[in-house]
C-alpha cells in the first residue's frame, strides 16, 4: 500500500467533513511512542481506533517536555529509555499504515528533534510514512513560517496550539498557517492539569472562529466522558491525553489493550450520546 497516494492533510479535512456531515464530533486521543514499550505502539493505535478515534495523535518523546505535565513526562522518560527516537516513530506510522491507510495520524512534539533531522528530510519522510499532520509545541507561529513551509510543501498540516491567554495578533497568525485542525489548550498549565471551566470555552471559542475557519479541537484536563461531552457541546473535537497514558501506565500488560479500548470507547459513547 502506497501510504500517500492521497495528500495526508486531505486525511484530516475528510474525517472532519465526514463527522460534520453526521452531526458528530471528533475523538482524538494521545499517546506517547514507545510507551509502554516498542512493541505496544502500534497495536495501541490500532486499539484507539477500534475503540473510536477518529485522528490519533502521537507523541514524539522528549527530554524536555515543557508543556507536559508528570504523567506524559514519564511517558517520554519510558520510551527514551527503551531508545525511541524521531525516526523510529515515523517507522512506527509506516508499520501502522500497513493496515489502516485513512485515519488521521498527527505527530505531536517538540522542535530539538525535528531540527536535528533537518525539517525538509523530516517532512519528506511524514509524507512517505502517512503522517498527516505536525504539533510543535514549542514552535510559535511568528517564529515558524520556514520550518513549516517545508511541511505544506509535502502536503503535511501544521497544527498550532492557542492558550486562553492567546491575543488577536497570535490568533490571525494561527489562522494564516495552520491547517488540519486548531488546538485549543483549555487551561493555564501543562497537559493532565486542573479542571475544566466549560463556561469559558464556551465563550472563548466564538472568538476563536471570528478568525478561524478550521475546526478547533479542545485538549488539557479532559477526564472523563462526562467531561468530554460536555465540551463536544461547544469545540469540533476532544482531545484527551495524560487519561489514556494513565490508563496505559497502571494496567498490567496482558490487559492494557483491553482497558485503554474500554475507556476511550465510553468517551466515544459519551461524545455520540451528545450528538443523537
Amino acid at each position: 500500500m502506497n501510504a500517500s497516494m492521497n495528500p495526508p492533510v486531505n486525511r484530516i479535512q475528510a474525517t472532519f467533513d465526514r463527522l460534520k456531515s453526521q452531526g458528530r464530533r471528533a475523538l482524538i486521543p494521545f499517546i506517547t511512542a514507545g510507551d509502554p514499550s516498542l512493541a505496544a505502539t502500534v497495536p495501541l493505535l490500532h486499539a484507539l481506533v477500534e475503540a473510536g478515534a477518529d485522528v490519533l495523535e502521537l507523541g514524539v518523546p522528549f527530554s524536555d517536555p515543557m508543556a507536559d505535565g508528570p504523567t506524559i513526562q514519564r511517558a517520554s522518560e519510558r520510551a527514551l529509555k527503551q531508545g525511541m527516537t524521531l525516526r523510529g516513530v515515523l517507522a512506527m506510522v509506516a508499520e501502522f499504515r500497513k493496515i489502516d491507510a485513512t485515519t488521521p495520524v498527527v505527530l505531536m512534539g517538540y522542535g530539538n528533534p525535528i531540527e536535528a533531522m533537518g525539517w525538509d528530510a523530516f517532512a519528506q519522510r511524514c509524507s512517505e510514512v502517512g503522517v498527516d499532520g505536525v504539533l510543535t509545541v514549542d514552535f510559535p507561529p511568528e517564529e515558524s513560517s520556514d520550518a513549516f513551509l517545508h511541511l505544506q510543501r509535502h502536503d503535511i498540516a501544521p497544527i498550532f496550539l492557542l492558550a486562553p491567554t492567546t491575543n488577536a495578533e497570535r490568533i490571525r497568525q494561527v489562522a494564516k498557517l495552520a491547517r488540519g485542525y486548531v488546538y485549543y489548550v483549555s487551561l493555564k498549565g501543562v497537559t493532565g492539569a486542573g479542571n475544566l471551566d466549560i463556561a469559558g470555552i464556551a465563550a472563548k471559542l466564538p472568538q476563536l472562529r471570528e478568525y478561524i475557519s478550521l475546526p478547533i479541537g479542545v485538549g488539557f484536563g479532559i477526564r472523563d466522558a462526562e467531561t468530554a461531552r460536555l465540551v463536544a457541546e461547544v469545540a469540533d473535537a476532544v482531545v484527551i491525553g495524560s487519561r489514556i497514558v494513565e490508563e496505559i501506565e497502571a494496567s498490567a500488560a496482558d490487559s492494557m489493550l483491553d482497558n485503554v479500548k474500554h475507556f476511550v470507547a465510553g468517551v466515544r459513547a459519551a461524545l455520540d450520546k451528545e450528538m443523537s
